[in-house]
């Protein structure tokens, strides 16, 4: 029987490759969106992906729309945390509202998704949970203090819960990304990109969201259940750790 694979924010970008990679590896995939409901219409009906509305920074919507997608399709054995907002501003401009939306959704997200499948992980003696963090949680990024300091949390996050799903047969990694040739990213105009951005990546070239979905299927396969704790890199020789 097919293992149910979640993935949140799973209906675009990075999100909507890992969703269908995981699929295509033969995974039964629900993909979670937040508010785009033409994209994640398109989606569906260009995928045949399952696609369920909730807004990961509210735990209680967490858990009905958790429910849903366990009572359609079987019991969440992979949980991907791919959801994530920006709300860039320097520092000294920054609001109180721009520092809560992010951390709410790309931190406390985390703990939201991941503690109401927790338990069943457990009982089950299996789990694989993906974090999606960013090179900017690893080395900082100017006007980005609030998802600079989200995505880092996503790591710690990553390593301590990975001490505790161990014994379980549970698994814990996270991918940090580097610059990727998503919708968004292929926004910034063509000077910026050509001149600032990809003369610092060493492959001298942008990602593509494939890559990272191709380091998710890896990662929840049974291939690597000897991994946990650790911190996949992809960002094309931008940035070692």
């Amino acid at each position: 029987m097919s293992k149910v694979a979640l993935v949140t924010g799973g209906t675009r970008g990075i999100g909507a490759a890992i969703s269908i990679a995981l699929k295509n590896a033969g995974y039964k995939v629900a993909a979670n969106y937040a508010g785009n409901d033409e994209k994640a219409r398109a989606f569906h009906e260009s995928t045949g992906i399952a696609v369920f509305k909730w807004d990961v920074s509210d735990y209680e919507a967490c858990g009905q729309g958790i429910a849903t997608v366990q009572a359609e399709l079987g019991p969440v054995e992979i949980l991907v945390n791919n959801a994530g907002i920006t709300r860039d501003a320097m520092f000294h401009k920054m609001t109180p509202q721009q520092w809560h939306e992010v951390i709410n959704t790309n931190l406390t997200g985390l703990f939201n998704m991941t503690h109401q499948v927790w338990s069943g992980m457990r009982e089950r003696s299996f789990g694989r949970i993906v974090n999606i963090s960013s090179i900017n949680g690893q080395k900082g990024q100017m006007g980005q203090v609030n998802y600079s300091a989200a995505k880092a949390g996503d790591l710690g996050f990553t390593k301590a819960l990975a001490q505790e799903g161990a014994i379980k047969n549970i698994t814990v990694n996270a991918i940090c990304p580097g610059y990727i040739g998503t919708e968004m990213v292929r926004a910034v105009p063509e000077a910026v990109l050509n001149e600032k951005i990809i003369p610092q990546i060493p492959v001298g070239r942008l990602g593509e969201p494939e890559e990272i979905a191709r380091c998710v299927t890896f990662l929840v396969s049974d291939d690597a259940g000897f991994i946990t704790g650790s911190t996949l890199t992809a960002n094309g020789g931008q940035l070692f750790v």
